[in-house]
């Protein structure tokens, strides 16, 4: 079962993937401001690759900016790519 869950502190955030309950990986973000936040990384753990487990991730925080009517800044090299690959997904970068 996946499970992914958001954490909130101030400026930074994360959001946490867990598969089985194991911690299988993790996309962070900084607030810039009140309009846009910033992902700045993107990691999976050995072992969960090759699952679509990123994409997840980067999903999620599309979702939040949606929500929030704000834009993301993908400075991460996964995140990205994903956003340079998924047209989609273009109304919410900065």
């Amino acid at each position: 079962m996946i499970k992914i869950e958001q954490e909130e502190n101030g400026r930074k955030g994360r959001f946490v993937l867990y598969e089985d309950g194991k911690f299988a990986g993790e996309m962070t973000y900084t607030w810039a401001g009140t309009n846009k936040f910033i992902i700045d990384h993107t990691g999976i753990e050995d072992g969960f690759g090759g699952k679509g487990y990123g994409k997840m991730l980067v999903m999620k925080a599309v979702d939040l900016a949606r929500e929030k009517d704000v834009k993301i800044l993908p400075l991460c090299p996964f995140a990205k790519a994903e956003f340079d690959k998924n047209e989609s997904i273009a109304d919410v970068r900065f």
